[in-house]
C-alpha cells in the first residue's frame, strides 16, 4: 500500500500526494494527474498498478489550493463541483504542483506524467510547459483547447470515439495541428473508460489495451 506525503510547490503552497513505490529498484517514476474528483480510491489504485509494474507513482492533490484533501463522489453534485473547480483553476499553479510531485520522485531516474479527464489536460500542458521524459493522456477533457502548444517530450493519448468531452471532431482538429501526438482511438467507448469503479463507463477490454500500450511506451521512454 502507498503512503500520503506532503509536497511544497515553488511558491510555498503545500499539498498532499499519494505515493506508491515498487518493491524493488524503480524502473523510473510517473506523476498521476487526477480526475476532477480528487485523489480517490480509483486514482490510488492506478498508482498501485504502476508500482506493481516497477515505477514510483505519485498522485498530487491538485485541488488542495481550493480545499485540502477534497474527494468528490461520482454523482451529479460531485460532477458539478468538480467542473466548477477544474474550470476555475490557475494552470500555472497546477503545473507548479505537478512539478513538485515530479521533484519528489526525481531520484528514481526518468519521470513521466499521465492523467485522466482533468488530469489528461494537465498531462498535455505539462508535456508542453514542464520537464518530463514522456506523457500519457487519458481522455483529457480540455486538452483540445490547447492545440497551439508544442510537446517537449514523447506523448500518447487514449480516447473513446463516443467521448462527449473529447469528441471526434475536436480530436481530428487537434491531430491536424499536432501530428506528432500519437492518438489511440477506442471504438464504441465512452469518456472515463479506465475507471473500474464506474461500471456505466468502464470497459475492461479498452482499459487493458490502453494499459498494454502505455506499458510499452513507458518501457521505451522511461525504463
Amino acid at each position: 500500500m502507498g503512503t500520503t506525503v506532503e509536497l511544497t510547490a515553488s511558491d510555498g503552497h503545500q499539498l498532499g500526494a499519494y505515493l506508491a513505490e515498487p518493491a524493488g529498484a524503480p524502473r523510473g517514476g510517473i506523476v498521476i494527474g487526477m480526475e476532477m474528483y480528487g485523489v480517490n480510491d480509483y486514482l490510488k489504485s492506478v498508482c498501485e498498478k504502476y508500482a506493481a509494474a516497477g515505477y514510483a507513482a505519485i498522485a498530487p492533490a491538485l485541488f488542495d489550493r481550493e480545499e485540502k484533501d477534497l474527494v468528490l463522489p461520482y454523482d451529479s453534485e460531485g460532477m458539478r463541483r468538480g467542473k466548477e473547480i477544474s474550470h476555475a483553476v490557475n494552470y500555472d499553479h497546477v503545473l507548479d504542483d505537478v512539478t513538485a510531485a515530479a521533484s519528489h520522485i526525481a531520484s528514481v531516474g526518468k519521470v513521466a506524467i499521465s492523467g485522466y479527464c482533468f488530469g489528461g489536460t494537465i498531462t498535455w500542458l505539462s508535456a508542453c510547459r514542464c520537464d518530463f521524459d514522456a506523457a500519457i493522456a487519458y481522455y483529457g477533457s480540455n486538452m483540445c483547447d490547447f492545440p497551439d502548444e508544442e510537446a517537449q517530450c514523447p506523448i500518447i493519448s487514449h480516447v473513446g470515439d463516443l467521448d462527449t468531452a473529447v469528441p471526434p471532431a475536436d480530436v481530428a482538429m487537434f491531430k491536424a495541428k499536432r501530428p506528432e501526438v500519437d492518438w489511440y482511438i477506442y471504438e464504441g467507448i465512452q469518456h472515463g473508460f479506465d475507471s473500474h469503479v464506474r461500471p456505466e463507463r468502464y470497459s475492461a477490454e479498452a482499459s487493458a489495451l490502453a494499459w498494454g500500450r502505455t506499458q510499452d511506451f513507458m518501457a521505451q521512454h522511461i525504463g
